[in-house]
């Protein structure tokens, strides 16, 4: 193929190779070149204008007739794709995007700009805007891929944000990139520069003194629960999450006549406005936001110079990962797809050292579909067992261990981030993919030949993340049972001490059939009052059930009155409860996360040493009992949770990672049987009403926005024709780069 002057002049002149690709529609059709050139040229004056004096380089050179030329000769077409600037990860989009489009044409790049919607989960939290959060990753995916498709981009500098976003993004760019190769076209190169992470919020000294004031009032009224889970809340970093919490508890003071809903309010506004910094970023606990963070930086697509900042991102880090692209473009070793599954097993085990967002179990999933490879949850599950995973993760919310101090740990040159979480999974013996290729146009293993603050033992105070690990165990584990396929279930959130207190339990359920039915019932301060009156559980069943749970039984407890005996049996902690919450599968509802239930169960001293939550919707953090997310198959496609009711009694075998439907009758006589087929047998007709209640309150979502004709939990809840096209096998069917060290 003969070589244009000019294509010989950038070959020559930049960093940036042009595309090699027969195909280039800007070559060969004319209406780009007469349509996208004043977009890159508006885009470009609008930069510098943001950098001001901050501006570095020779004087503008972006003429329409040059963008003209390095769009006729397939110079890399470098997609910006930020986020829409309603959510504070995405408020200093427009400086970053500025630094790095002037640093792509300078490269001899030609940058564009385009921007997602992204859905803040705090934001939807107990709203209808949670049954659209997870079908907005899906959403992002072919929004980016309509895009990168429509007009030929070559690659991207993705602005990470939160939530839903990162995921989406990745998924869409190794979808792309697997297309592209299919085609036989050049593979798709991408690098991801995650937002900063946003400071806590402080409780100014007078509220945090009024607040104290209200915990010492509700103990004069006899309200000591009240106080102690206000003291409780106080200990934390303020954030939308622990604003919740407060809600909770404020709620309860409200209606023990503790506060007025006047002063409620006036704690709300108090609290609220001091939550946020104004820079925006991520918020500083270790949700999904935090937790994609991590895992798109043990997925390779992260430069470290970006990986954990406490600031938006300077001009000297932006460049180097925007430098770093030179490397990567043309070689199918750095095409998205690749580096993804090229790095599935470091993610998986950087996911689950830091102690990552349960949500991740699906996007995981899903990226790894998106990008063409064979994938479910059980092989995510086997990867994170196939190997002892420890906890090298001492996160702590009321500690000063939140995300910012590792940021602030990172910033300050002590440790290396991921880099350093990386090294010391390999000092604990966990196998890691050293070769497999990263955004830094090198493999791990070069990355990791600067011994430079790589090891943990650089941060001498407070150290977030750890060389000896807390424990043996971490992340997120994968549950089945007689009622269901799977669930998952996050037993590294809890200590051994509460994992003691659930393991091999009985609980009787506490069924809901959706999460406002929950929220109501769990906001009720009277709720256990109310289980014992009406005796939801059988005197039989208490009494069986106070045999096994606890260790010493005494007998004068079959002849006690049923209110004393339920009532000591919460006293020790012997009565267990399964709140199961349905119909929030991604059918049924679109998925919702059941973080506001789990909030009002942990605000409520009395209950949460009791609970275990149980749902088919998702789950964001803890309860103090396991929280179990994820069930398939979900109610509204006939799973068994379909088919519980209050009174049932499920046998909780967490370390095992099983949850057992039990023969009550068989229980009883003192015999643990595992039999639900009879079960779902009897209730056939009692749970077609359930079913229809169902389907009306399914209408409350959007119709265009419901996931019908989706994958379920275990297999990311992604389009089926994705998963039906995923024909890649990730151990063998990617490529590992050769290490300029060996």
């Amino acid at each position: 193929m003969t070589i244009s002057n000019v294509e010989k002049e950038t070959r020559t002149k930049y960093a940036y190779p042009p595309i090699d690709n027969p195909i280039n529609p800007y070559r060969d059709n004319v209406q780009g070149k007469a349509n996208e050139p004043i977009t890159v040229a508006a885009f470009l004056d609008r930069a510098k204008q943001i950098l001001g004096r901050q501006y570095e380089g020779p004087a503008p050179d972006w003429t329409l007739e040059e963008i003209y030329n390095r769009l006729e000769i397939n110079a890399p077409r470098i997609a910006i794709i930020g986020g829409s600037p309603d959510h504070p990860a995405h408020i200093m989009d427009f400086q970053t995007s500025a630094i790095a489009a002037v640093r792509i044409w300078q490269n001899g790049g030609i940058p564009f700009y385009f921007s997602t919607p992204v859905l803040c989960d705090g934001t939807a939290q107990n709203n209808m805007g949670m049954s659209y959060s997870l079908q907005s990753r899906n959403a992002v995916a072919q929004m980016v891929v309509n895009q990168l498709e429509a007009h030929s981009y070559h690659g991207a500098f993705v602005i990470q944000g939160c939530d839903k976003q990162p995921l989406g993004v990745v998924s869409a760019l190794a979808h792309i990139d697997r297309l592209r190769r299919l085609r036989g076209e050049a593979p798709f190169f991408a690098t991801f520069a995650p937002a900063h992470v946003l400071k806590g919020g402080t409780i100014p000294e007078d509220l945090f003194g009024a607040l104290e004031d209200v915990a010492k009032r509700a103990e004069q009224m006899g309200a000591s629960d009240v106080a102690e889970d206000l003291r409780d809340t106080l200990s934390y970093i303020l954030q939308c999450s622990s604003n919740t919490a407060f809600q909770g508890v404020l709620m309860r003071a409200v209606e023990k006549g503790i506060l007025t809903p006047v002063e409620h309010k006036d704690f709300e506004r108090r609290l609220a406005v001091n939550t946020c910094d104004g820079k925006g970023g991520i918020c500083a606990f270790n949700g999904t936001g935090n937790s994609s963070r991590h895992l798109v930086a043990g997925l390779g697509l992260v430069h470290p110079a970006l990986e954990l900042l406490a600031d938006p991102p300077t001009g000297r880090q932006i460049n180097q990962a925007v430098d770093s692209l030179a490397v990567m473009i043309n070689n199918p070793v750095f095409g998205a797809a690749n580096i993804v599954g090229a790095n599935i097993r470091n993610a998986i085990r950087i996911h689950s050292a830091s102690g990552g967002s349960t949500n991740l179990m699906m996007h995981l999933v899903a990226a790894m579909l998106y990008g063409g490879f064979k994938f479910d949850v059980w092989e995510l599950n086997r990867i994170h067992h196939e190997h002892p995973i420890p906890d090298l993760f001492d996160y702590s919310l009321t500690e000063g261990r939140d995300i910012f101090a590792l940021a602030m740990q990172c910033c300050s040159g002590h440790i290396r981030g991921m880099e350093t979480l990386f090294h010391e999974l390999m000092e604990n013996g966990v196998p890691m993919d050293l070769d497999a290729p990263t955004v830094t146009g090198t493999s791990w293993r070069d990355r990791l030949q600067e011994k430079g603050s790589l090891s943990a033992a650089g941060v001498k105070e407070n150290p977030v993340i750890l060389s000896k690990p807390r424990r043996p165990f971490s992340g997120v584990d994968v549950l089945t049972g007689n009622f269901f396929e799977s669930a998952v279930v996050k037993i590294s959130g809890m200590t051994t001490k509460q994992l003691d207190e659930f393991d091999k339990k009985v609980a009787g359920v506490l069924y809901y059939e959706n999460e406002d039915d929950a929220n109501t019932g769990l906001l009720d301060t009277d709720l256990l009052e109310k289980l014992k009156n009406r005796q939801c559980f059988s005197r039989q069943h208490l009494l069986a059930m106070l045999k096994h749970n606890h260790p010493i039984y005494e007998p004068h407890w079959e002849t006690a009155p049923y209110d004393s005996l339920f009532d000591h049996m919460v006293q020790i902690g012997a009565l267990k409860l399964a709140v199961v919450i349905a119909g929030q599968g991604p059918v049924a509802f679109g998925m919702p996360e059941m973080f506001t239930p789990m909030q009002h169960i942990n605000a409520n001293r009395l209950l949460k040493r009791l609970a275990t939550l149980i749902s088919d919707g998702r789950y964001s953090g803890v309860t103090y009992g396991a929280a179990v997310g994820h069930m398939t198959p979900e109610a509204m496609e006939d799973g068994g949770i379909l088919y519980l009711q209050t009174g049932d009694l499920l046998y909780l075998n967490l370390r095992e990672d099983q949850i057992q439907y039990i023969d009550a009758a068989e229980f009883v006589q003192g015999n643990l049987v595992f039999d639900f087929a009879s079960t779902r047998q009897q209730r056939q007709d009692f749970v077609q009403e359930r079913l229809e209640r169902m389907r009306k309150r399914q209408r409350f979502v959007a119709a265009g926005n419901r996931m019908k004709g989706h994958t379920d939990a275990a297999n990311g809840v992604v389009p089926e024709q994705v998963a039906e096209e995923a024909e890649l096998d990730y151990k063998t069917d990617v490529q590992f780069l050769v290490s300029l060290t060996l």
